[in-house]
């Protein structure tokens, strides 16, 4: 593999041949404050939401609802907006475009058309030669309407494409109303589009609301003409409840797409009645909405038609606070951020469908949704053939103050290359996020560009979250 000068994670087995004694380990992320409240009467209850770094600025959409109102109704719900300078605290200012209530003194950037605004789903379009008009691009839509297109010049003022929908309506097939989403991938050189479907246990696909949801996946070259979509596959795991996937590409290693789908436990009910009507959370169809529960998982994908599912284990759970417990709740934001030089931050809808409903940022330390990891009787890895470009080879990683990393570097055969062996590889002991590797002292690896290698990590009470040739 020619992994050139491309940050990798260890986020999966990709690049592992062999391990012995250490593994792979999932780390949740912190909730850190409340990003955001439903509290204006025009969004006293959210849906779903994305957020995105735009140069210096951080925008968030997110849909606001006046109630429990349905997925194509137009009067109650809007497409509100948000913006912050750090991914921290954010401000929802008066843009003066909609009207609701009387007053055009709101942050709606979307109203008019519910199926549109019920998921409306942004992203900032990197394609080299995008045209200015359709630099902010999004989808949304109902089963009814099909996932329409709308362009913006400054992701605030939005229109409806001169184009067909994405996917076409198809009642019978799909039910698009979660939130479904669009990127262009620098990775594949083509835009991509995950999207909701229902398929039956053996892979079929069945009618909108019977089977399983879970994610389909359609390209295009030119957001116009799509590919015929694919069921995504999950390796051998168990298929689920997946209500969204929030597929993206990670903004430090763009070849690697990390999702943060809902797992909907349907009819898994942790209240009491009693305790739903307490906390005053709304019914939808008749139904209160602690009948279920759900929580992020994390998943990834290199591309192509298929998901890893290394961790099967809840990411975002709902915690000690009873109030998360509800249906439909915890559901991540799209998009992850950074919001300091060794963090990152996503955001979760927590209290959903209650008066408390909002937006909590959680964090993690820059690369550290998984890491390779090894306890105190220590632990290895050992890559498969690579080929890489640069001087030296970074590492980010944490060790206990007993523990270390070693790293040697072997020939395609597996045995040490000279001056790169384990026996002279520095201790490197500490918790950093760019830490250069050194053999007696020196860091230099330039003379193995041209090689193919493999990488052996010897670790002791430590964590291994990414490493890069630079």
């Amino acid at each position: 593999m020619n992994i050139g000068n491309r940050l990798e994670l260890f986020v999966d087995d990709h690049l592992i041949e062999t391990v012995k004694g250490a593994r792979l380990v999932l780390h949740r992320p912190r909730e850190q404050n409340i990003a955001l409240r439903y509290d204006k009467p025009w969004a006293l209850t959210g849906g779903y939401v994305t957020v995105f770094k735009d140069g210096d600025l951080y925008r968030m959409y997110y849909s606001g609802r006046t109630g429990g109102s349905k997925s194509d109704d137009a009067s109650g719900q809007h497409t509100c907006y948000a913006e912050s300078r750090d991914g921290i605290t954010w401000t929802e200012p008066e843009l003066g475009l909609f009207e609701f209530g009387g007053t055009k003194k709101n942050n709606i950037v979307h109203a008019g058309d519910g199926p549109t605004c019920h998921n409306f789903s942004p992203f900032l379009d990197t394609r080299p030669g995008v045209a200015p008009g359709e630099k902010y691009k999004a989808i949304g839509g109902h089963k009814t309407t099909g996932l329409r297109v709308l362009h913006s010049p400054d992701g605030i003022r939005w229109r409806f494409a001169d184009q067909p929908p994405i996917q076409p309506a198809s009642p019978d097939l799909t039910r698009y109303d979660s939130q479904n989403l669009a990127f262009w991938s620098e990775h594949e050189q083509c835009y991509c589009c995950y999207f909701r479907i229902f398929v039956y246990p053996d892979g079929r696909h069945a009618g909108s609301g019977d089977g399983i949801r879970t994610i389909a996946r359609t390209t295009s070259e030119d957001f116009v003409h799509w590919t015929e979509p694919v069921a995504m596959s999950f390796g051998d795991t168990p298929m689920e409840q997946l209500y969204i996937n929030q597929t993206h590409p990670y903004y430090r290693a763009p070849h690697i797409y990390i999702a943060f789908p809902a797992r909907f436990m349907k009819g898994r009910k942790i209240l009491s009645d009693e305790e739903g009507a307490a906390f005053g959370v709304n019914h939808h169809n008749g139904v209160g909405y602690w009948q279920d529960c759900a929580e992020t998982v994390f998943m990834t994908s290199r591309g192509g038609n298929a998901y890893d599912r290394t961790f099967m284990e809840g990411f975002v759970r709902p915690g000690l606070d009873r109030r998360n417990w509800v249906s439909r709740c915890n559901y991540a934001a799209l998009g992850v951020v950074p919001t300091g030089p060794d963090e990152m931050s996503l955001y979760v809808n927590r209290h959903n469908q209650q008066k408390t409903a909002h937006i909590s940022r959680f964090s993690l330390r820059t690369d550290g949704f998984s890491s390779l990891n090894a306890p105190h009787a220590g632990g290895e890895a050992v890559t498969k053939t690579l080929e890489f470009t640069g001087n030296r080879l970074v590492l980010n990683y944490a060790t206990g103050a007993g523990g270390h990393v070693r790293v040697e570097i072997q020939d395609e055969s597996g045995s040490p290359i000279k001056g790169y062996a384990l026996s002279d590889a520095d201790d490197i002991i500490g918790d950093e996020i760019e830490r250069t590797v050194a053999w007696n002292g020196k860091p230099d690896v330039s003379a193995l560009t041209k090689r193919s290698v493999r990488l052996r990590f010897v670790l002791k009470d430590a964590d291994l979250y990414s490493f890069r040739f630079m």
